[in-house]
């Protein structure tokens, strides 16, 4: 018998009001449209784009921190939404961790590193008082800090510090999948490499899932199992990491990572023309389409079914060939601007 995925989206919406409209009404913004992606015990999804793509809408909804607006978010099986209250925040809240972008502003600025510590353990009743402070000591031994951080304010901690408290609250009811959304963008490039490694030892170490949300295209290739890539909302390339993005099939899978430096060689960026469209005035057909080289009258009248590509798939009408090189691709993208 096969077992469930730890955390399955089928078909997932998310449509906001947005603060702009006219007269008739206000507009809506498409944050996440017909989203489908199933995340196994153990291994680590990345998931890149550009900002506004539905990087974050997508982390909100795995932690169940954002409601679909249509569509099925399922834990080992399970509709988390069709859950009473008190059973969804049990199930998704001791068994899903979230490391947010800043934290800064994640921390509550007002309480010690003890009570930060505390509260998820507070709130699920876990152990006795004795056992939970026990708990918080563990935590920060986990992450590399001394145990008298306990004591201090979040602000009186560095950034890099105030991550790793960050990462020991989302690990303290032992979640089996771990949700970091751009974990270290707001931090300095000396400290990155350090966060970054302690999330691997810890993935490795406990086995957990991972989604690995980030903008920095090759640390989330080097972090991940396998990567998705979003644009304008919609998910619309999926393959194992090994693979990108000399085997990509999609035009813009090539073009973000073509548009990222390398040790050895200079950034050649695949040129893309014009700016991401607006998220509540989508393109018909296919969302890339109006910065496309390829884009063709097919791509605006019908949005590109789903392609399966070993263990991967793409959404495109005209894929890249495979074996085609990043030269190649910015003769085909010049000869269209």
């Amino acid at each position: 018998m096969t077992m469930p995925a730890l955390v399955e989206l089928a078909d997932v919406h998310v449509v906001h009001k947005a603060r702009s409209g006219g007269v008739f009404g206000r507009d809506r913004v498409y944050a996440l449209t017909a989203a489908d992606l199933a995340v196994e015990p153990g291994e680590t999804v990345g998931v890149v784009g550009e900002s506004g793509c539905g990087k974050s809408t997508l982390a909100k909804v795995l932690v169940g921190l954002q409601r679909p607006t249509a569509g099925t978010v399922s834990f080992e099986g399970r509709d988390v939404w069709s859950m009473p209250g008190s059973e969804r925040r049990d199930a998704i809240g001791s068994n899903v961790g979230m490391v947010f972008q800043d934290p800064s502003t994640a921390l509550n600025r007002r309480l010690p590193i003890r009570r930060v510590l505390r509260d998820p353990l507070d709130v699920h009743r876990v152990g006795t008082p004795a056992e939970r402070e026990e708990r918080v000591r563990e935590l920060l031994d986990l992450v590399g800090l001394p145990a008298g951080v306990a004591d201090l304010l979040p602000g009186q901690i560095s950034g890099g510090q105030r991550q790793r408290v960050a990462i020991a609250r989302a690990l303290a009811l032992r979640p089996r999948l771990l949700v970091a959304d751009e974990p270290t963008s707001a931090l300095d490039v000396s400290v990155r490499a350090q966060i970054l490694n302690l999330l691997d030892d810890l993935k490795q170490r406990f086995g957990l899932a991972m989604v690995f949300v980030s903008h920095d295209i090759q640390t989330v290739r080097r972090m991940s199992d396998r990567i998705l890539t979003m644009y304008l909302g919609r998910i619309v390339e999926q393959a194992q990491a090994g693979a990108v993005p000399a085997a990509a099939r999609h035009p813009y899978t090539r073009a973000l990572f073509s548009s990222t430096p390398g040790l050895l060689f200079p950034i050649d960026p695949i040129p893309l023309v014009g700016p991401v469209p607006s998220a509540t005035r989508p393109p018909s057909g296919c969302p890339f389409r109006t910065r496309c080289w390829k884009a063709d009258d097919l791509c605006a009248a019908e949005m590109p079914a789903v392609e399966k590509d070993g263990d991967g798939f793409f959404r495109c009408h005209h894929p890249v060939l495979s074996g085609a090189t990043d030269r190649e691709l910015i003769s085909q993208a010049q000869e269209r601007s």
